[in-house]
């Protein structure tokens, strides 16, 4: 697909670079050019397939919901629902194995390139704060595999615990304080309530906080006009910033590419000129989303960018049916025997809430993804919302890999 139907504003470099626990160095830092060492065929694979997942879950997600904001992370989910695989056997596995594009990937492989992958991510930057956390949560008494555990804490480092969900308000407090702790409170909870059926939760949080490359000054910051998808006009705050930076521009979209920190991760955004947002955001593929990438090219450039605040929340459900993963949440075809003895549980819901703030300083970004485990006792029907115009990828530069991805309609 050709690069003319791409996306509107993609905002692809929603880093985070956390400057609190590291001393302000007198300049930016050395910029990084290059990965620390090249990588594996297993790393390159995974990084791809996630890539895969990413454009293919934005497609799913960004064509529901025309001329609205949306934020997600499809990295989040994919590590929440990476960890669950190893639950899964027969179709649900097959299903969820085709649908995160690790169709014929070994579950040894899998797990392996999920481990790297954080190992890669979290250490590229020490001027930029990048956390990945896993935890699962199950009911005390809930027959567990301890094979399914091991795969979780050896792969994914997560924190795993038996509590007690009769004790409703004790089960919530424990699980939303770990989301809260680990966004660094910018998603305080996920979890509102845990019914019966419920027998564990798995959950992926990603943070990043990041300081741009090259500040915004706040004293040029002014007070401006947003013109939204439907064509309302509303009041917002104008950030500007002239110099050298990576830019592209096409005949129907221009796009700049904003660094953090040392340089590994960005955010890039691209505004469309004779398309339309949507038509753009269709447009978005792994393909032209490459092309995109490799046309970028250092110049003089006079920038605007608002300032903005986004929180998202989606359920994921049919969005992940749309990519054939229709099995696992089906109470009776779904099969996680390798989660817990039986053929009892199915996937409830898979719920994500995102964050993130842009401002003259940088960014910071939180997702949090939750795969709710249930018995096949019960079933729930999920119920989506949503707030706010444009679209923006957060990136690792160096590798490809795709953080976050969004879309903003209209200022708050």
């Amino acid at each position: 697909m050709s690069t003319s139907r791409l996306f509107a504003h993609v905002v692809a470099g929603l880093a985070l670079t956390a400057c609190s626990n590291i001393t302000e160095p007198s300049g930016p830092p050395t910029e990084l050019h290059a990965l620390p060492r090249a990588l594996s065929a297993t790393e390159q694979h995974l990084i791809d397939a996630s890539n895969s997942f990413s454009f293919a879950l934005w497609s799913k997600v960004s064509g529901a919901q025309p001329n609205q904001n949306l934020f997600i992370s499809p990295l989040s989910a994919s590590f929440a629902l990476g960890m669950t695989l190893n639950g899964a056997a027969n179709q649900s596995f097959d299903q969820m194995r085709a649908a995160l594009q690790v169709d014929g990937v070994s579950q040894q492989d899998i797990n392996a390139g999920y481990k790297s992958l954080t190992a890669l991510l979290t250490s590229l930057d020490p001027s930029v704060t990048m956390r990945i956390a896993n935890s699962i949560w199950y009911r005390q008494g809930f027959p567990v595999n301890q094979s399914f555990i091991d795969a979780g804490k050896s792969y994914f480092d997560a924190d795993v615990a038996g509590l007690n969900f009769n004790d409703v308000t004790g089960s919530l407090d424990t699980i939303n304080g770990w989301v809260n702790q680990k966004t660094n409170g910018k998603i305080p909870s996920v979890l509102n309530e845990i019914n019966p059926a419920n027998v564990m939760f798995l959950i992926n949080a990603l943070y990043f906080h990041g300081s741009w490359r090259a500040k915004f000054d706040a004293a040029k910051t002014t007070d401006d006009v947003f013109t939204t998808a439907p064509g309302v006009t509303q009041p917002m705050r104008l950030m500007h910033r002239q110099g050298g930076m990576l830019y592209a521009e096409t005949a129907t979209y221009q796009a700049v590419d904003l660094p953090y920190g040392n340089g590994a991760f960005s955010m890039t955004v691209v505004l469309p000129k004779s398309a339309d947002i949507e038509t753009l955001s269709a447009g978005l593929t792994q393909t032209s989303w490459r092309s995109l990438v490799s046309s970028l090219d250092s110049m003089e450039i006079n920038l605007s960018l608002p300032k903005y605040t986004l929180k998202y929340e989606r359920m994921l459900n049919e969005d992940l049916k749309a990519l054939g993963m229709v099995a696992p949440f089906d109470r009776d075809q779904a099969d996680f025997t390798r989660m817990a003895p039986g053929n009892q549980v199915f996937i409830n819901f898979v719920k994500q809430n995102t964050f993130v703030n842009v401002d003259e300083e940088g960014t910071e970004a939180a997702a949090v993804t939750v795969v709710g485990m249930s018995v096949t006792s019960v079933h729930s029907t999920p119920v989506m919302r949503v707030d706010r115009p444009f679209l923006f990828v957060i990136r690792e530069r160096l590798s490809g890999t795709v953080l976050f991805m969004g879309k903003v309609v209209r200022l708050p």
